[in-house]
């Protein structure tokens, strides 16, 4: 990226003349990859999505846009109608948190490039994989979409920060409609890998579509819940959405500003002292795991509970300076087409001691958790969410598959009410969406939960 990068010195000197103090060039080339497949017809398609993204603070604003262009004069051409936006608006926002010089790169490792991978063979390793999918007669429609992404961005600011990355992620997200004898029924799983073409060297696909036709056969030949509060024991994918969903977005600093559960908690316990959640761009293999932010911001770890007692917010640079803490590198854009946002990488709850058996035991009437389809949850910290795979728990033993279940409750409630945490772990994938799609990772063990509120869902 030599051409690039004089492009952006050059557009950093100009924003610096101009007297600005923070401004912001961000270069992003994407390239993708997607196979879909609809019922065992395919669609195909490549692209490759190249340009800056500009952003000037003035006047207690921000302003943005961007080029598909990379030349000096287009760049500029943004710059200064990014600055002539900011000028124009009276939001009346804090000076964000400025940083000192730096350079650098970041290459992530991959095993093999999802580039030297011909399509024809991701062609054939896609349908191999439908082929399983299509042996129950109960499945009556099924979809199959495969997408790999290298991205490479290239970081530049009036603080003389100039700063690379390249990463790859590839994403596999299927899914089943059946129906049997009068009843219907759905299941998905999400499948990923930030280590190149590595899906089936990750996962073995018998092991996956049979897991996906068992969470379907579930959905079709299962009971129907009984409606209460119950223990319940939440599986690592099931806890995963719950971190995600009804916490995380909570502990965002956007959204604590605005006023979520969490705001004035700081130091305060929220949940279980066997409870710790953290967001951490670091961990091997996460759909989050970066060097640096879309602010040039140094990626951090957030410990926003530790031990049940809550420590600390995702923030970008405004949100920072606004609560004064240090910054965590949580400010993320779909592409260079949006400015970033306050957004969550790989959140998790980290591992406790308990076995599986033993949160079972002791167990005389609840349910097992293993995955969700889909949910809301407020600022307030109140939840629904919709479960796909469930299982009865009977005298400290699993039992019938149920279907058409819900849960609810209040999300620091249910977090007060966790009495064991499993010493196992598991990192699920998949994108949130939050006005703009970012590919992100949640997880954690297994958890015991001692009353939640369980009912039945349309």
């Amino acid at each position: 990226m030599e051409d690039a990068r004089s492009v952006l010195e050059y557009a950093v000197a100009y924003a610096s003349s101009k007297g600005v103090r923070l401004a912001e060039f961000r270069l992003e080339k994407r390239r993708l990859t997607r196979i879909e497949l609809l019922d065992g017809s395919m669609a195909t398609s490549t692209s490759i999505d190249y340009g800056v993204a500009v952003r000037v603070y003035a006047n207690g604003s921000f302003g943005f846009a961007y080029t598909t262009r990379l030349s000096k004069e287009k760049v500029i051409e943004a710059f200064e109608k990014a600055l002539s936006m900011a000028r124009g608006s009276s939001a009346g926002l804090p000076e964000p948190l400025l940083l000192d010089p730096a350079e650098g790169s970041y290459v992530h490792p991959v095993k093999l490039s999802v580039e030297d991978v011909p399509v024809e063979q991701k062609v054939s390793d896609i349908v191999g994989f439908d082929k399983l999918l299509s042996k129950s007669p109960a499945v009556k429609s099924r979809t199959v979409v495969y997408t790999d992404i290298v991205e490479e961005k290239l970081y530049a600011s009036t603080e003389e920060r100039f700063l690379g990355e390249r990463r790859e992620l590839a994403y596999l997200y299927a899914s089943l409609y059946g129906a049997e004898e009068g009843v219907r029924g759905s299941a998905h799983i999400v499948l990923g890998t930030t280590s190149g073409y590595n899906i089936w060297g990750k996962y073995d696909p018998e092991k996956e579509a049979e897991r996906l036709l068992t969470r379907l056969s579930n959905q079709l030949r299962s009971a129907t819940p009984r409606a209460g509060v119950y223990p319940v024991v939440l599986g690592p994918e099931a806890l995963g959405v719950f971190v995600h969903e009804a916490f995380g977005h909570l502990a965002e600093a956007d959204l604590v500003a605005a006023g979520s559960v969490l705001r004035g908690k700081r130091g305060e316990k929220v949940a279980s002292e066997l409870v710790t959640i953290v967001d951490d761009p670091f961990i091997d293999d996460g759909f989050g795991t970066y060097r640096f932010d879309d602010e040039g911001v140094k990626a951090a770890k957030a410990v926003i509970v530790e031990k049940g007692v809550h420590r600390q917010v995702m923030n970008d640079r405004l949100h920072a300076a606004m609560f004064g803490d240090e910054p965590t590198g949580n400010a993320r854009a779909q592409s260079f087409r949006y400015p970033p946002l306050v957004r969550m990488r790989n959140t998790y709850m980290e591992p406790g001691d308990a076995s599986f058996e033993e949160m079972l035991e002791g167990i005389r009437f609840g349910y097992y958790i293993v995955s969700t389809g889909g949910g809301q949850t407020n600022i307030d910290g109140s939840f629904q969410v919709g479960v796909e795979e469930a299982y009865e728990i009977v005298d400290g033993e699993l039992a019938r598959p149920v279907r058409n279940l819900a849960i609810a409750g209040n999300t620091l409630e249910t977090l007060l009410n966790i009495d064991m945490v499993g010493r196992d772990f598991q990192l699920h994938y998949g994108r949130c969406g939050k006005g703009q799609l970012v590919y992100v990772s949640d997880g954690g063990p297994h958890v015991r939960v001692r009353r939640m509120t369980v009912g039945g869902r349309a």
